[in-house]
């Protein structure tokens, strides 16, 4: 099948695979033979996804992510604080990294380039610098993946996450996305997943807010099941608030079978108070080819809809415009 939507976000998806080849350097860093107790990211919008999409392939990886200014208190010199951001110039991550300089705990960098390469550099600081073509930072998640794999020294999630170089077929996904975004039209997406996928469920969010450039919001089973889904519950006085949302189930067969149970009843409840559910099902024989089959059909999907709208998907405007403002 050929593309159907020429435009530089559909060729950042085409060429999304190939971020998966990609072998990152570590310059001024060699992994400790005893690892590092805990693993602090601080990142902020694209520069933490990689992150969130790290502990769905291995729960037990103990990661905290960081988005905000500062360190928490908790984090000590046994601990290694990866500052993150794809620019190099995300202030919130510019102040955690002085903060660890200035407590001297262990620090790595991972950017393209800005002051966070520049920084690297002044003070001897490990790093991976990043390929720089000049895509979105959520475009890049798999030169992302890869790099934070290769600080945490996680030979087998390189090994695996490679494969996708040869596996992963964004074009297979592109008419379902279409498709997907002709329902949507309208409508502002909830997307919803278990806890275990709710990095997934928080991408699609992301890229339907920034690449679809609309509302959208998501959520997590069981928590919503005791309070969410009672908001939903159509009456004639609210049924004009609910009629704008249109729901998307990610459905995982390797969820916990009450979780399952649960997702079904939910949709169940919800056809039947006149609310659009759309399921999708976690496709991929490994972890890795769940994740990402699902977040190139969200993308996708939120370039279809910024067609429907005559929005240019890859910029993001507004942040921008936030940027300058903060100087100010």
């Amino acid at each position: 099948m050929t593309s159907l939507l020429p435009n530089m976000m559909s060729t950042s998806i085409k060429n999304f695979p190939k971020q998966f080849s990609y072998d990152p350097v570590t310059y001024n860093y060699s992994l400790p033979t005893t690892h590092y107790s805990h693993y602090f990211v601080i990142g902020m919008g694209g520069s933490h996804l990689a992150a969130d999409l790290a502990k769905i392939w291995n729960p037990q990886l103990p990661l905290t992510i960081v988005s905000d200014y500062g360190l928490p208190p908790e984090v000590t010199k046994k601990d290694l604080v990866i500052a993150s951001s794809y620019s190099g110039n995300t202030e919130e991550t510019i102040d955690g990294l002085k903060i660890a300089l200035k407590k001297k705990l262990p620090v790595v960098v991972i950017a393209v380039g800005g002051k966070l390469i520049a920084l690297a550099k002044k003070n001897n600081l490990p790093y991976i610098q990043l390929p720089d073509t000049g895509i979105q930072p959520r475009s890049a998640l798999g030169f992302s993946l890869r790099a934070l794999l290769k600080i945490v020294g996680d030979e087998r999630g390189l090994l695996e996450s490679k494969k996708l170089a040869k596996t992963l077929d964004p074009i297979k996904f592109e008419k379902a996305g279409k498709t997907l975004a002709k329902k949507l039209e309208g409508r502002v997406p909830v997307i919803y997943s278990s806890l275990k996928n709710s990095a997934i469920a928080y991408n699609w969010k992301i890229k339907l807010n920034e690449t679809g450039k609309i509302p959208a919001f998501y959520n997590v089973l069981p928590e919503l099941n005791h309070n969410e889904m009672n908001g939903f519950d159509a009456q004639p006085s609210t049924k004009q608030l609910c009629n704008k949302f249109h729901f998307i189930f990610l459905k995982d067969k390797k969820d916990h079978p009450r979780v399952q149970k649960r997702m079904a009843i939910l949709e169940r409840l919800y056809r039947n108070r006149g609310l659009p559910v759309e399921i999708s099902e976690l496709q991929g024989k490994t972890v890795f080819e769940k994740m990402f089959s699902s977040l190139v059909l969200a993308d996708w999907t939120a370039v279809y809809i910024a067609k429907h709208f005559g929005l240019e998907s890859e910029q993001v405007p507004m942040v921008e415009e936030f940027k300058k403002l903060m100087k100010n």
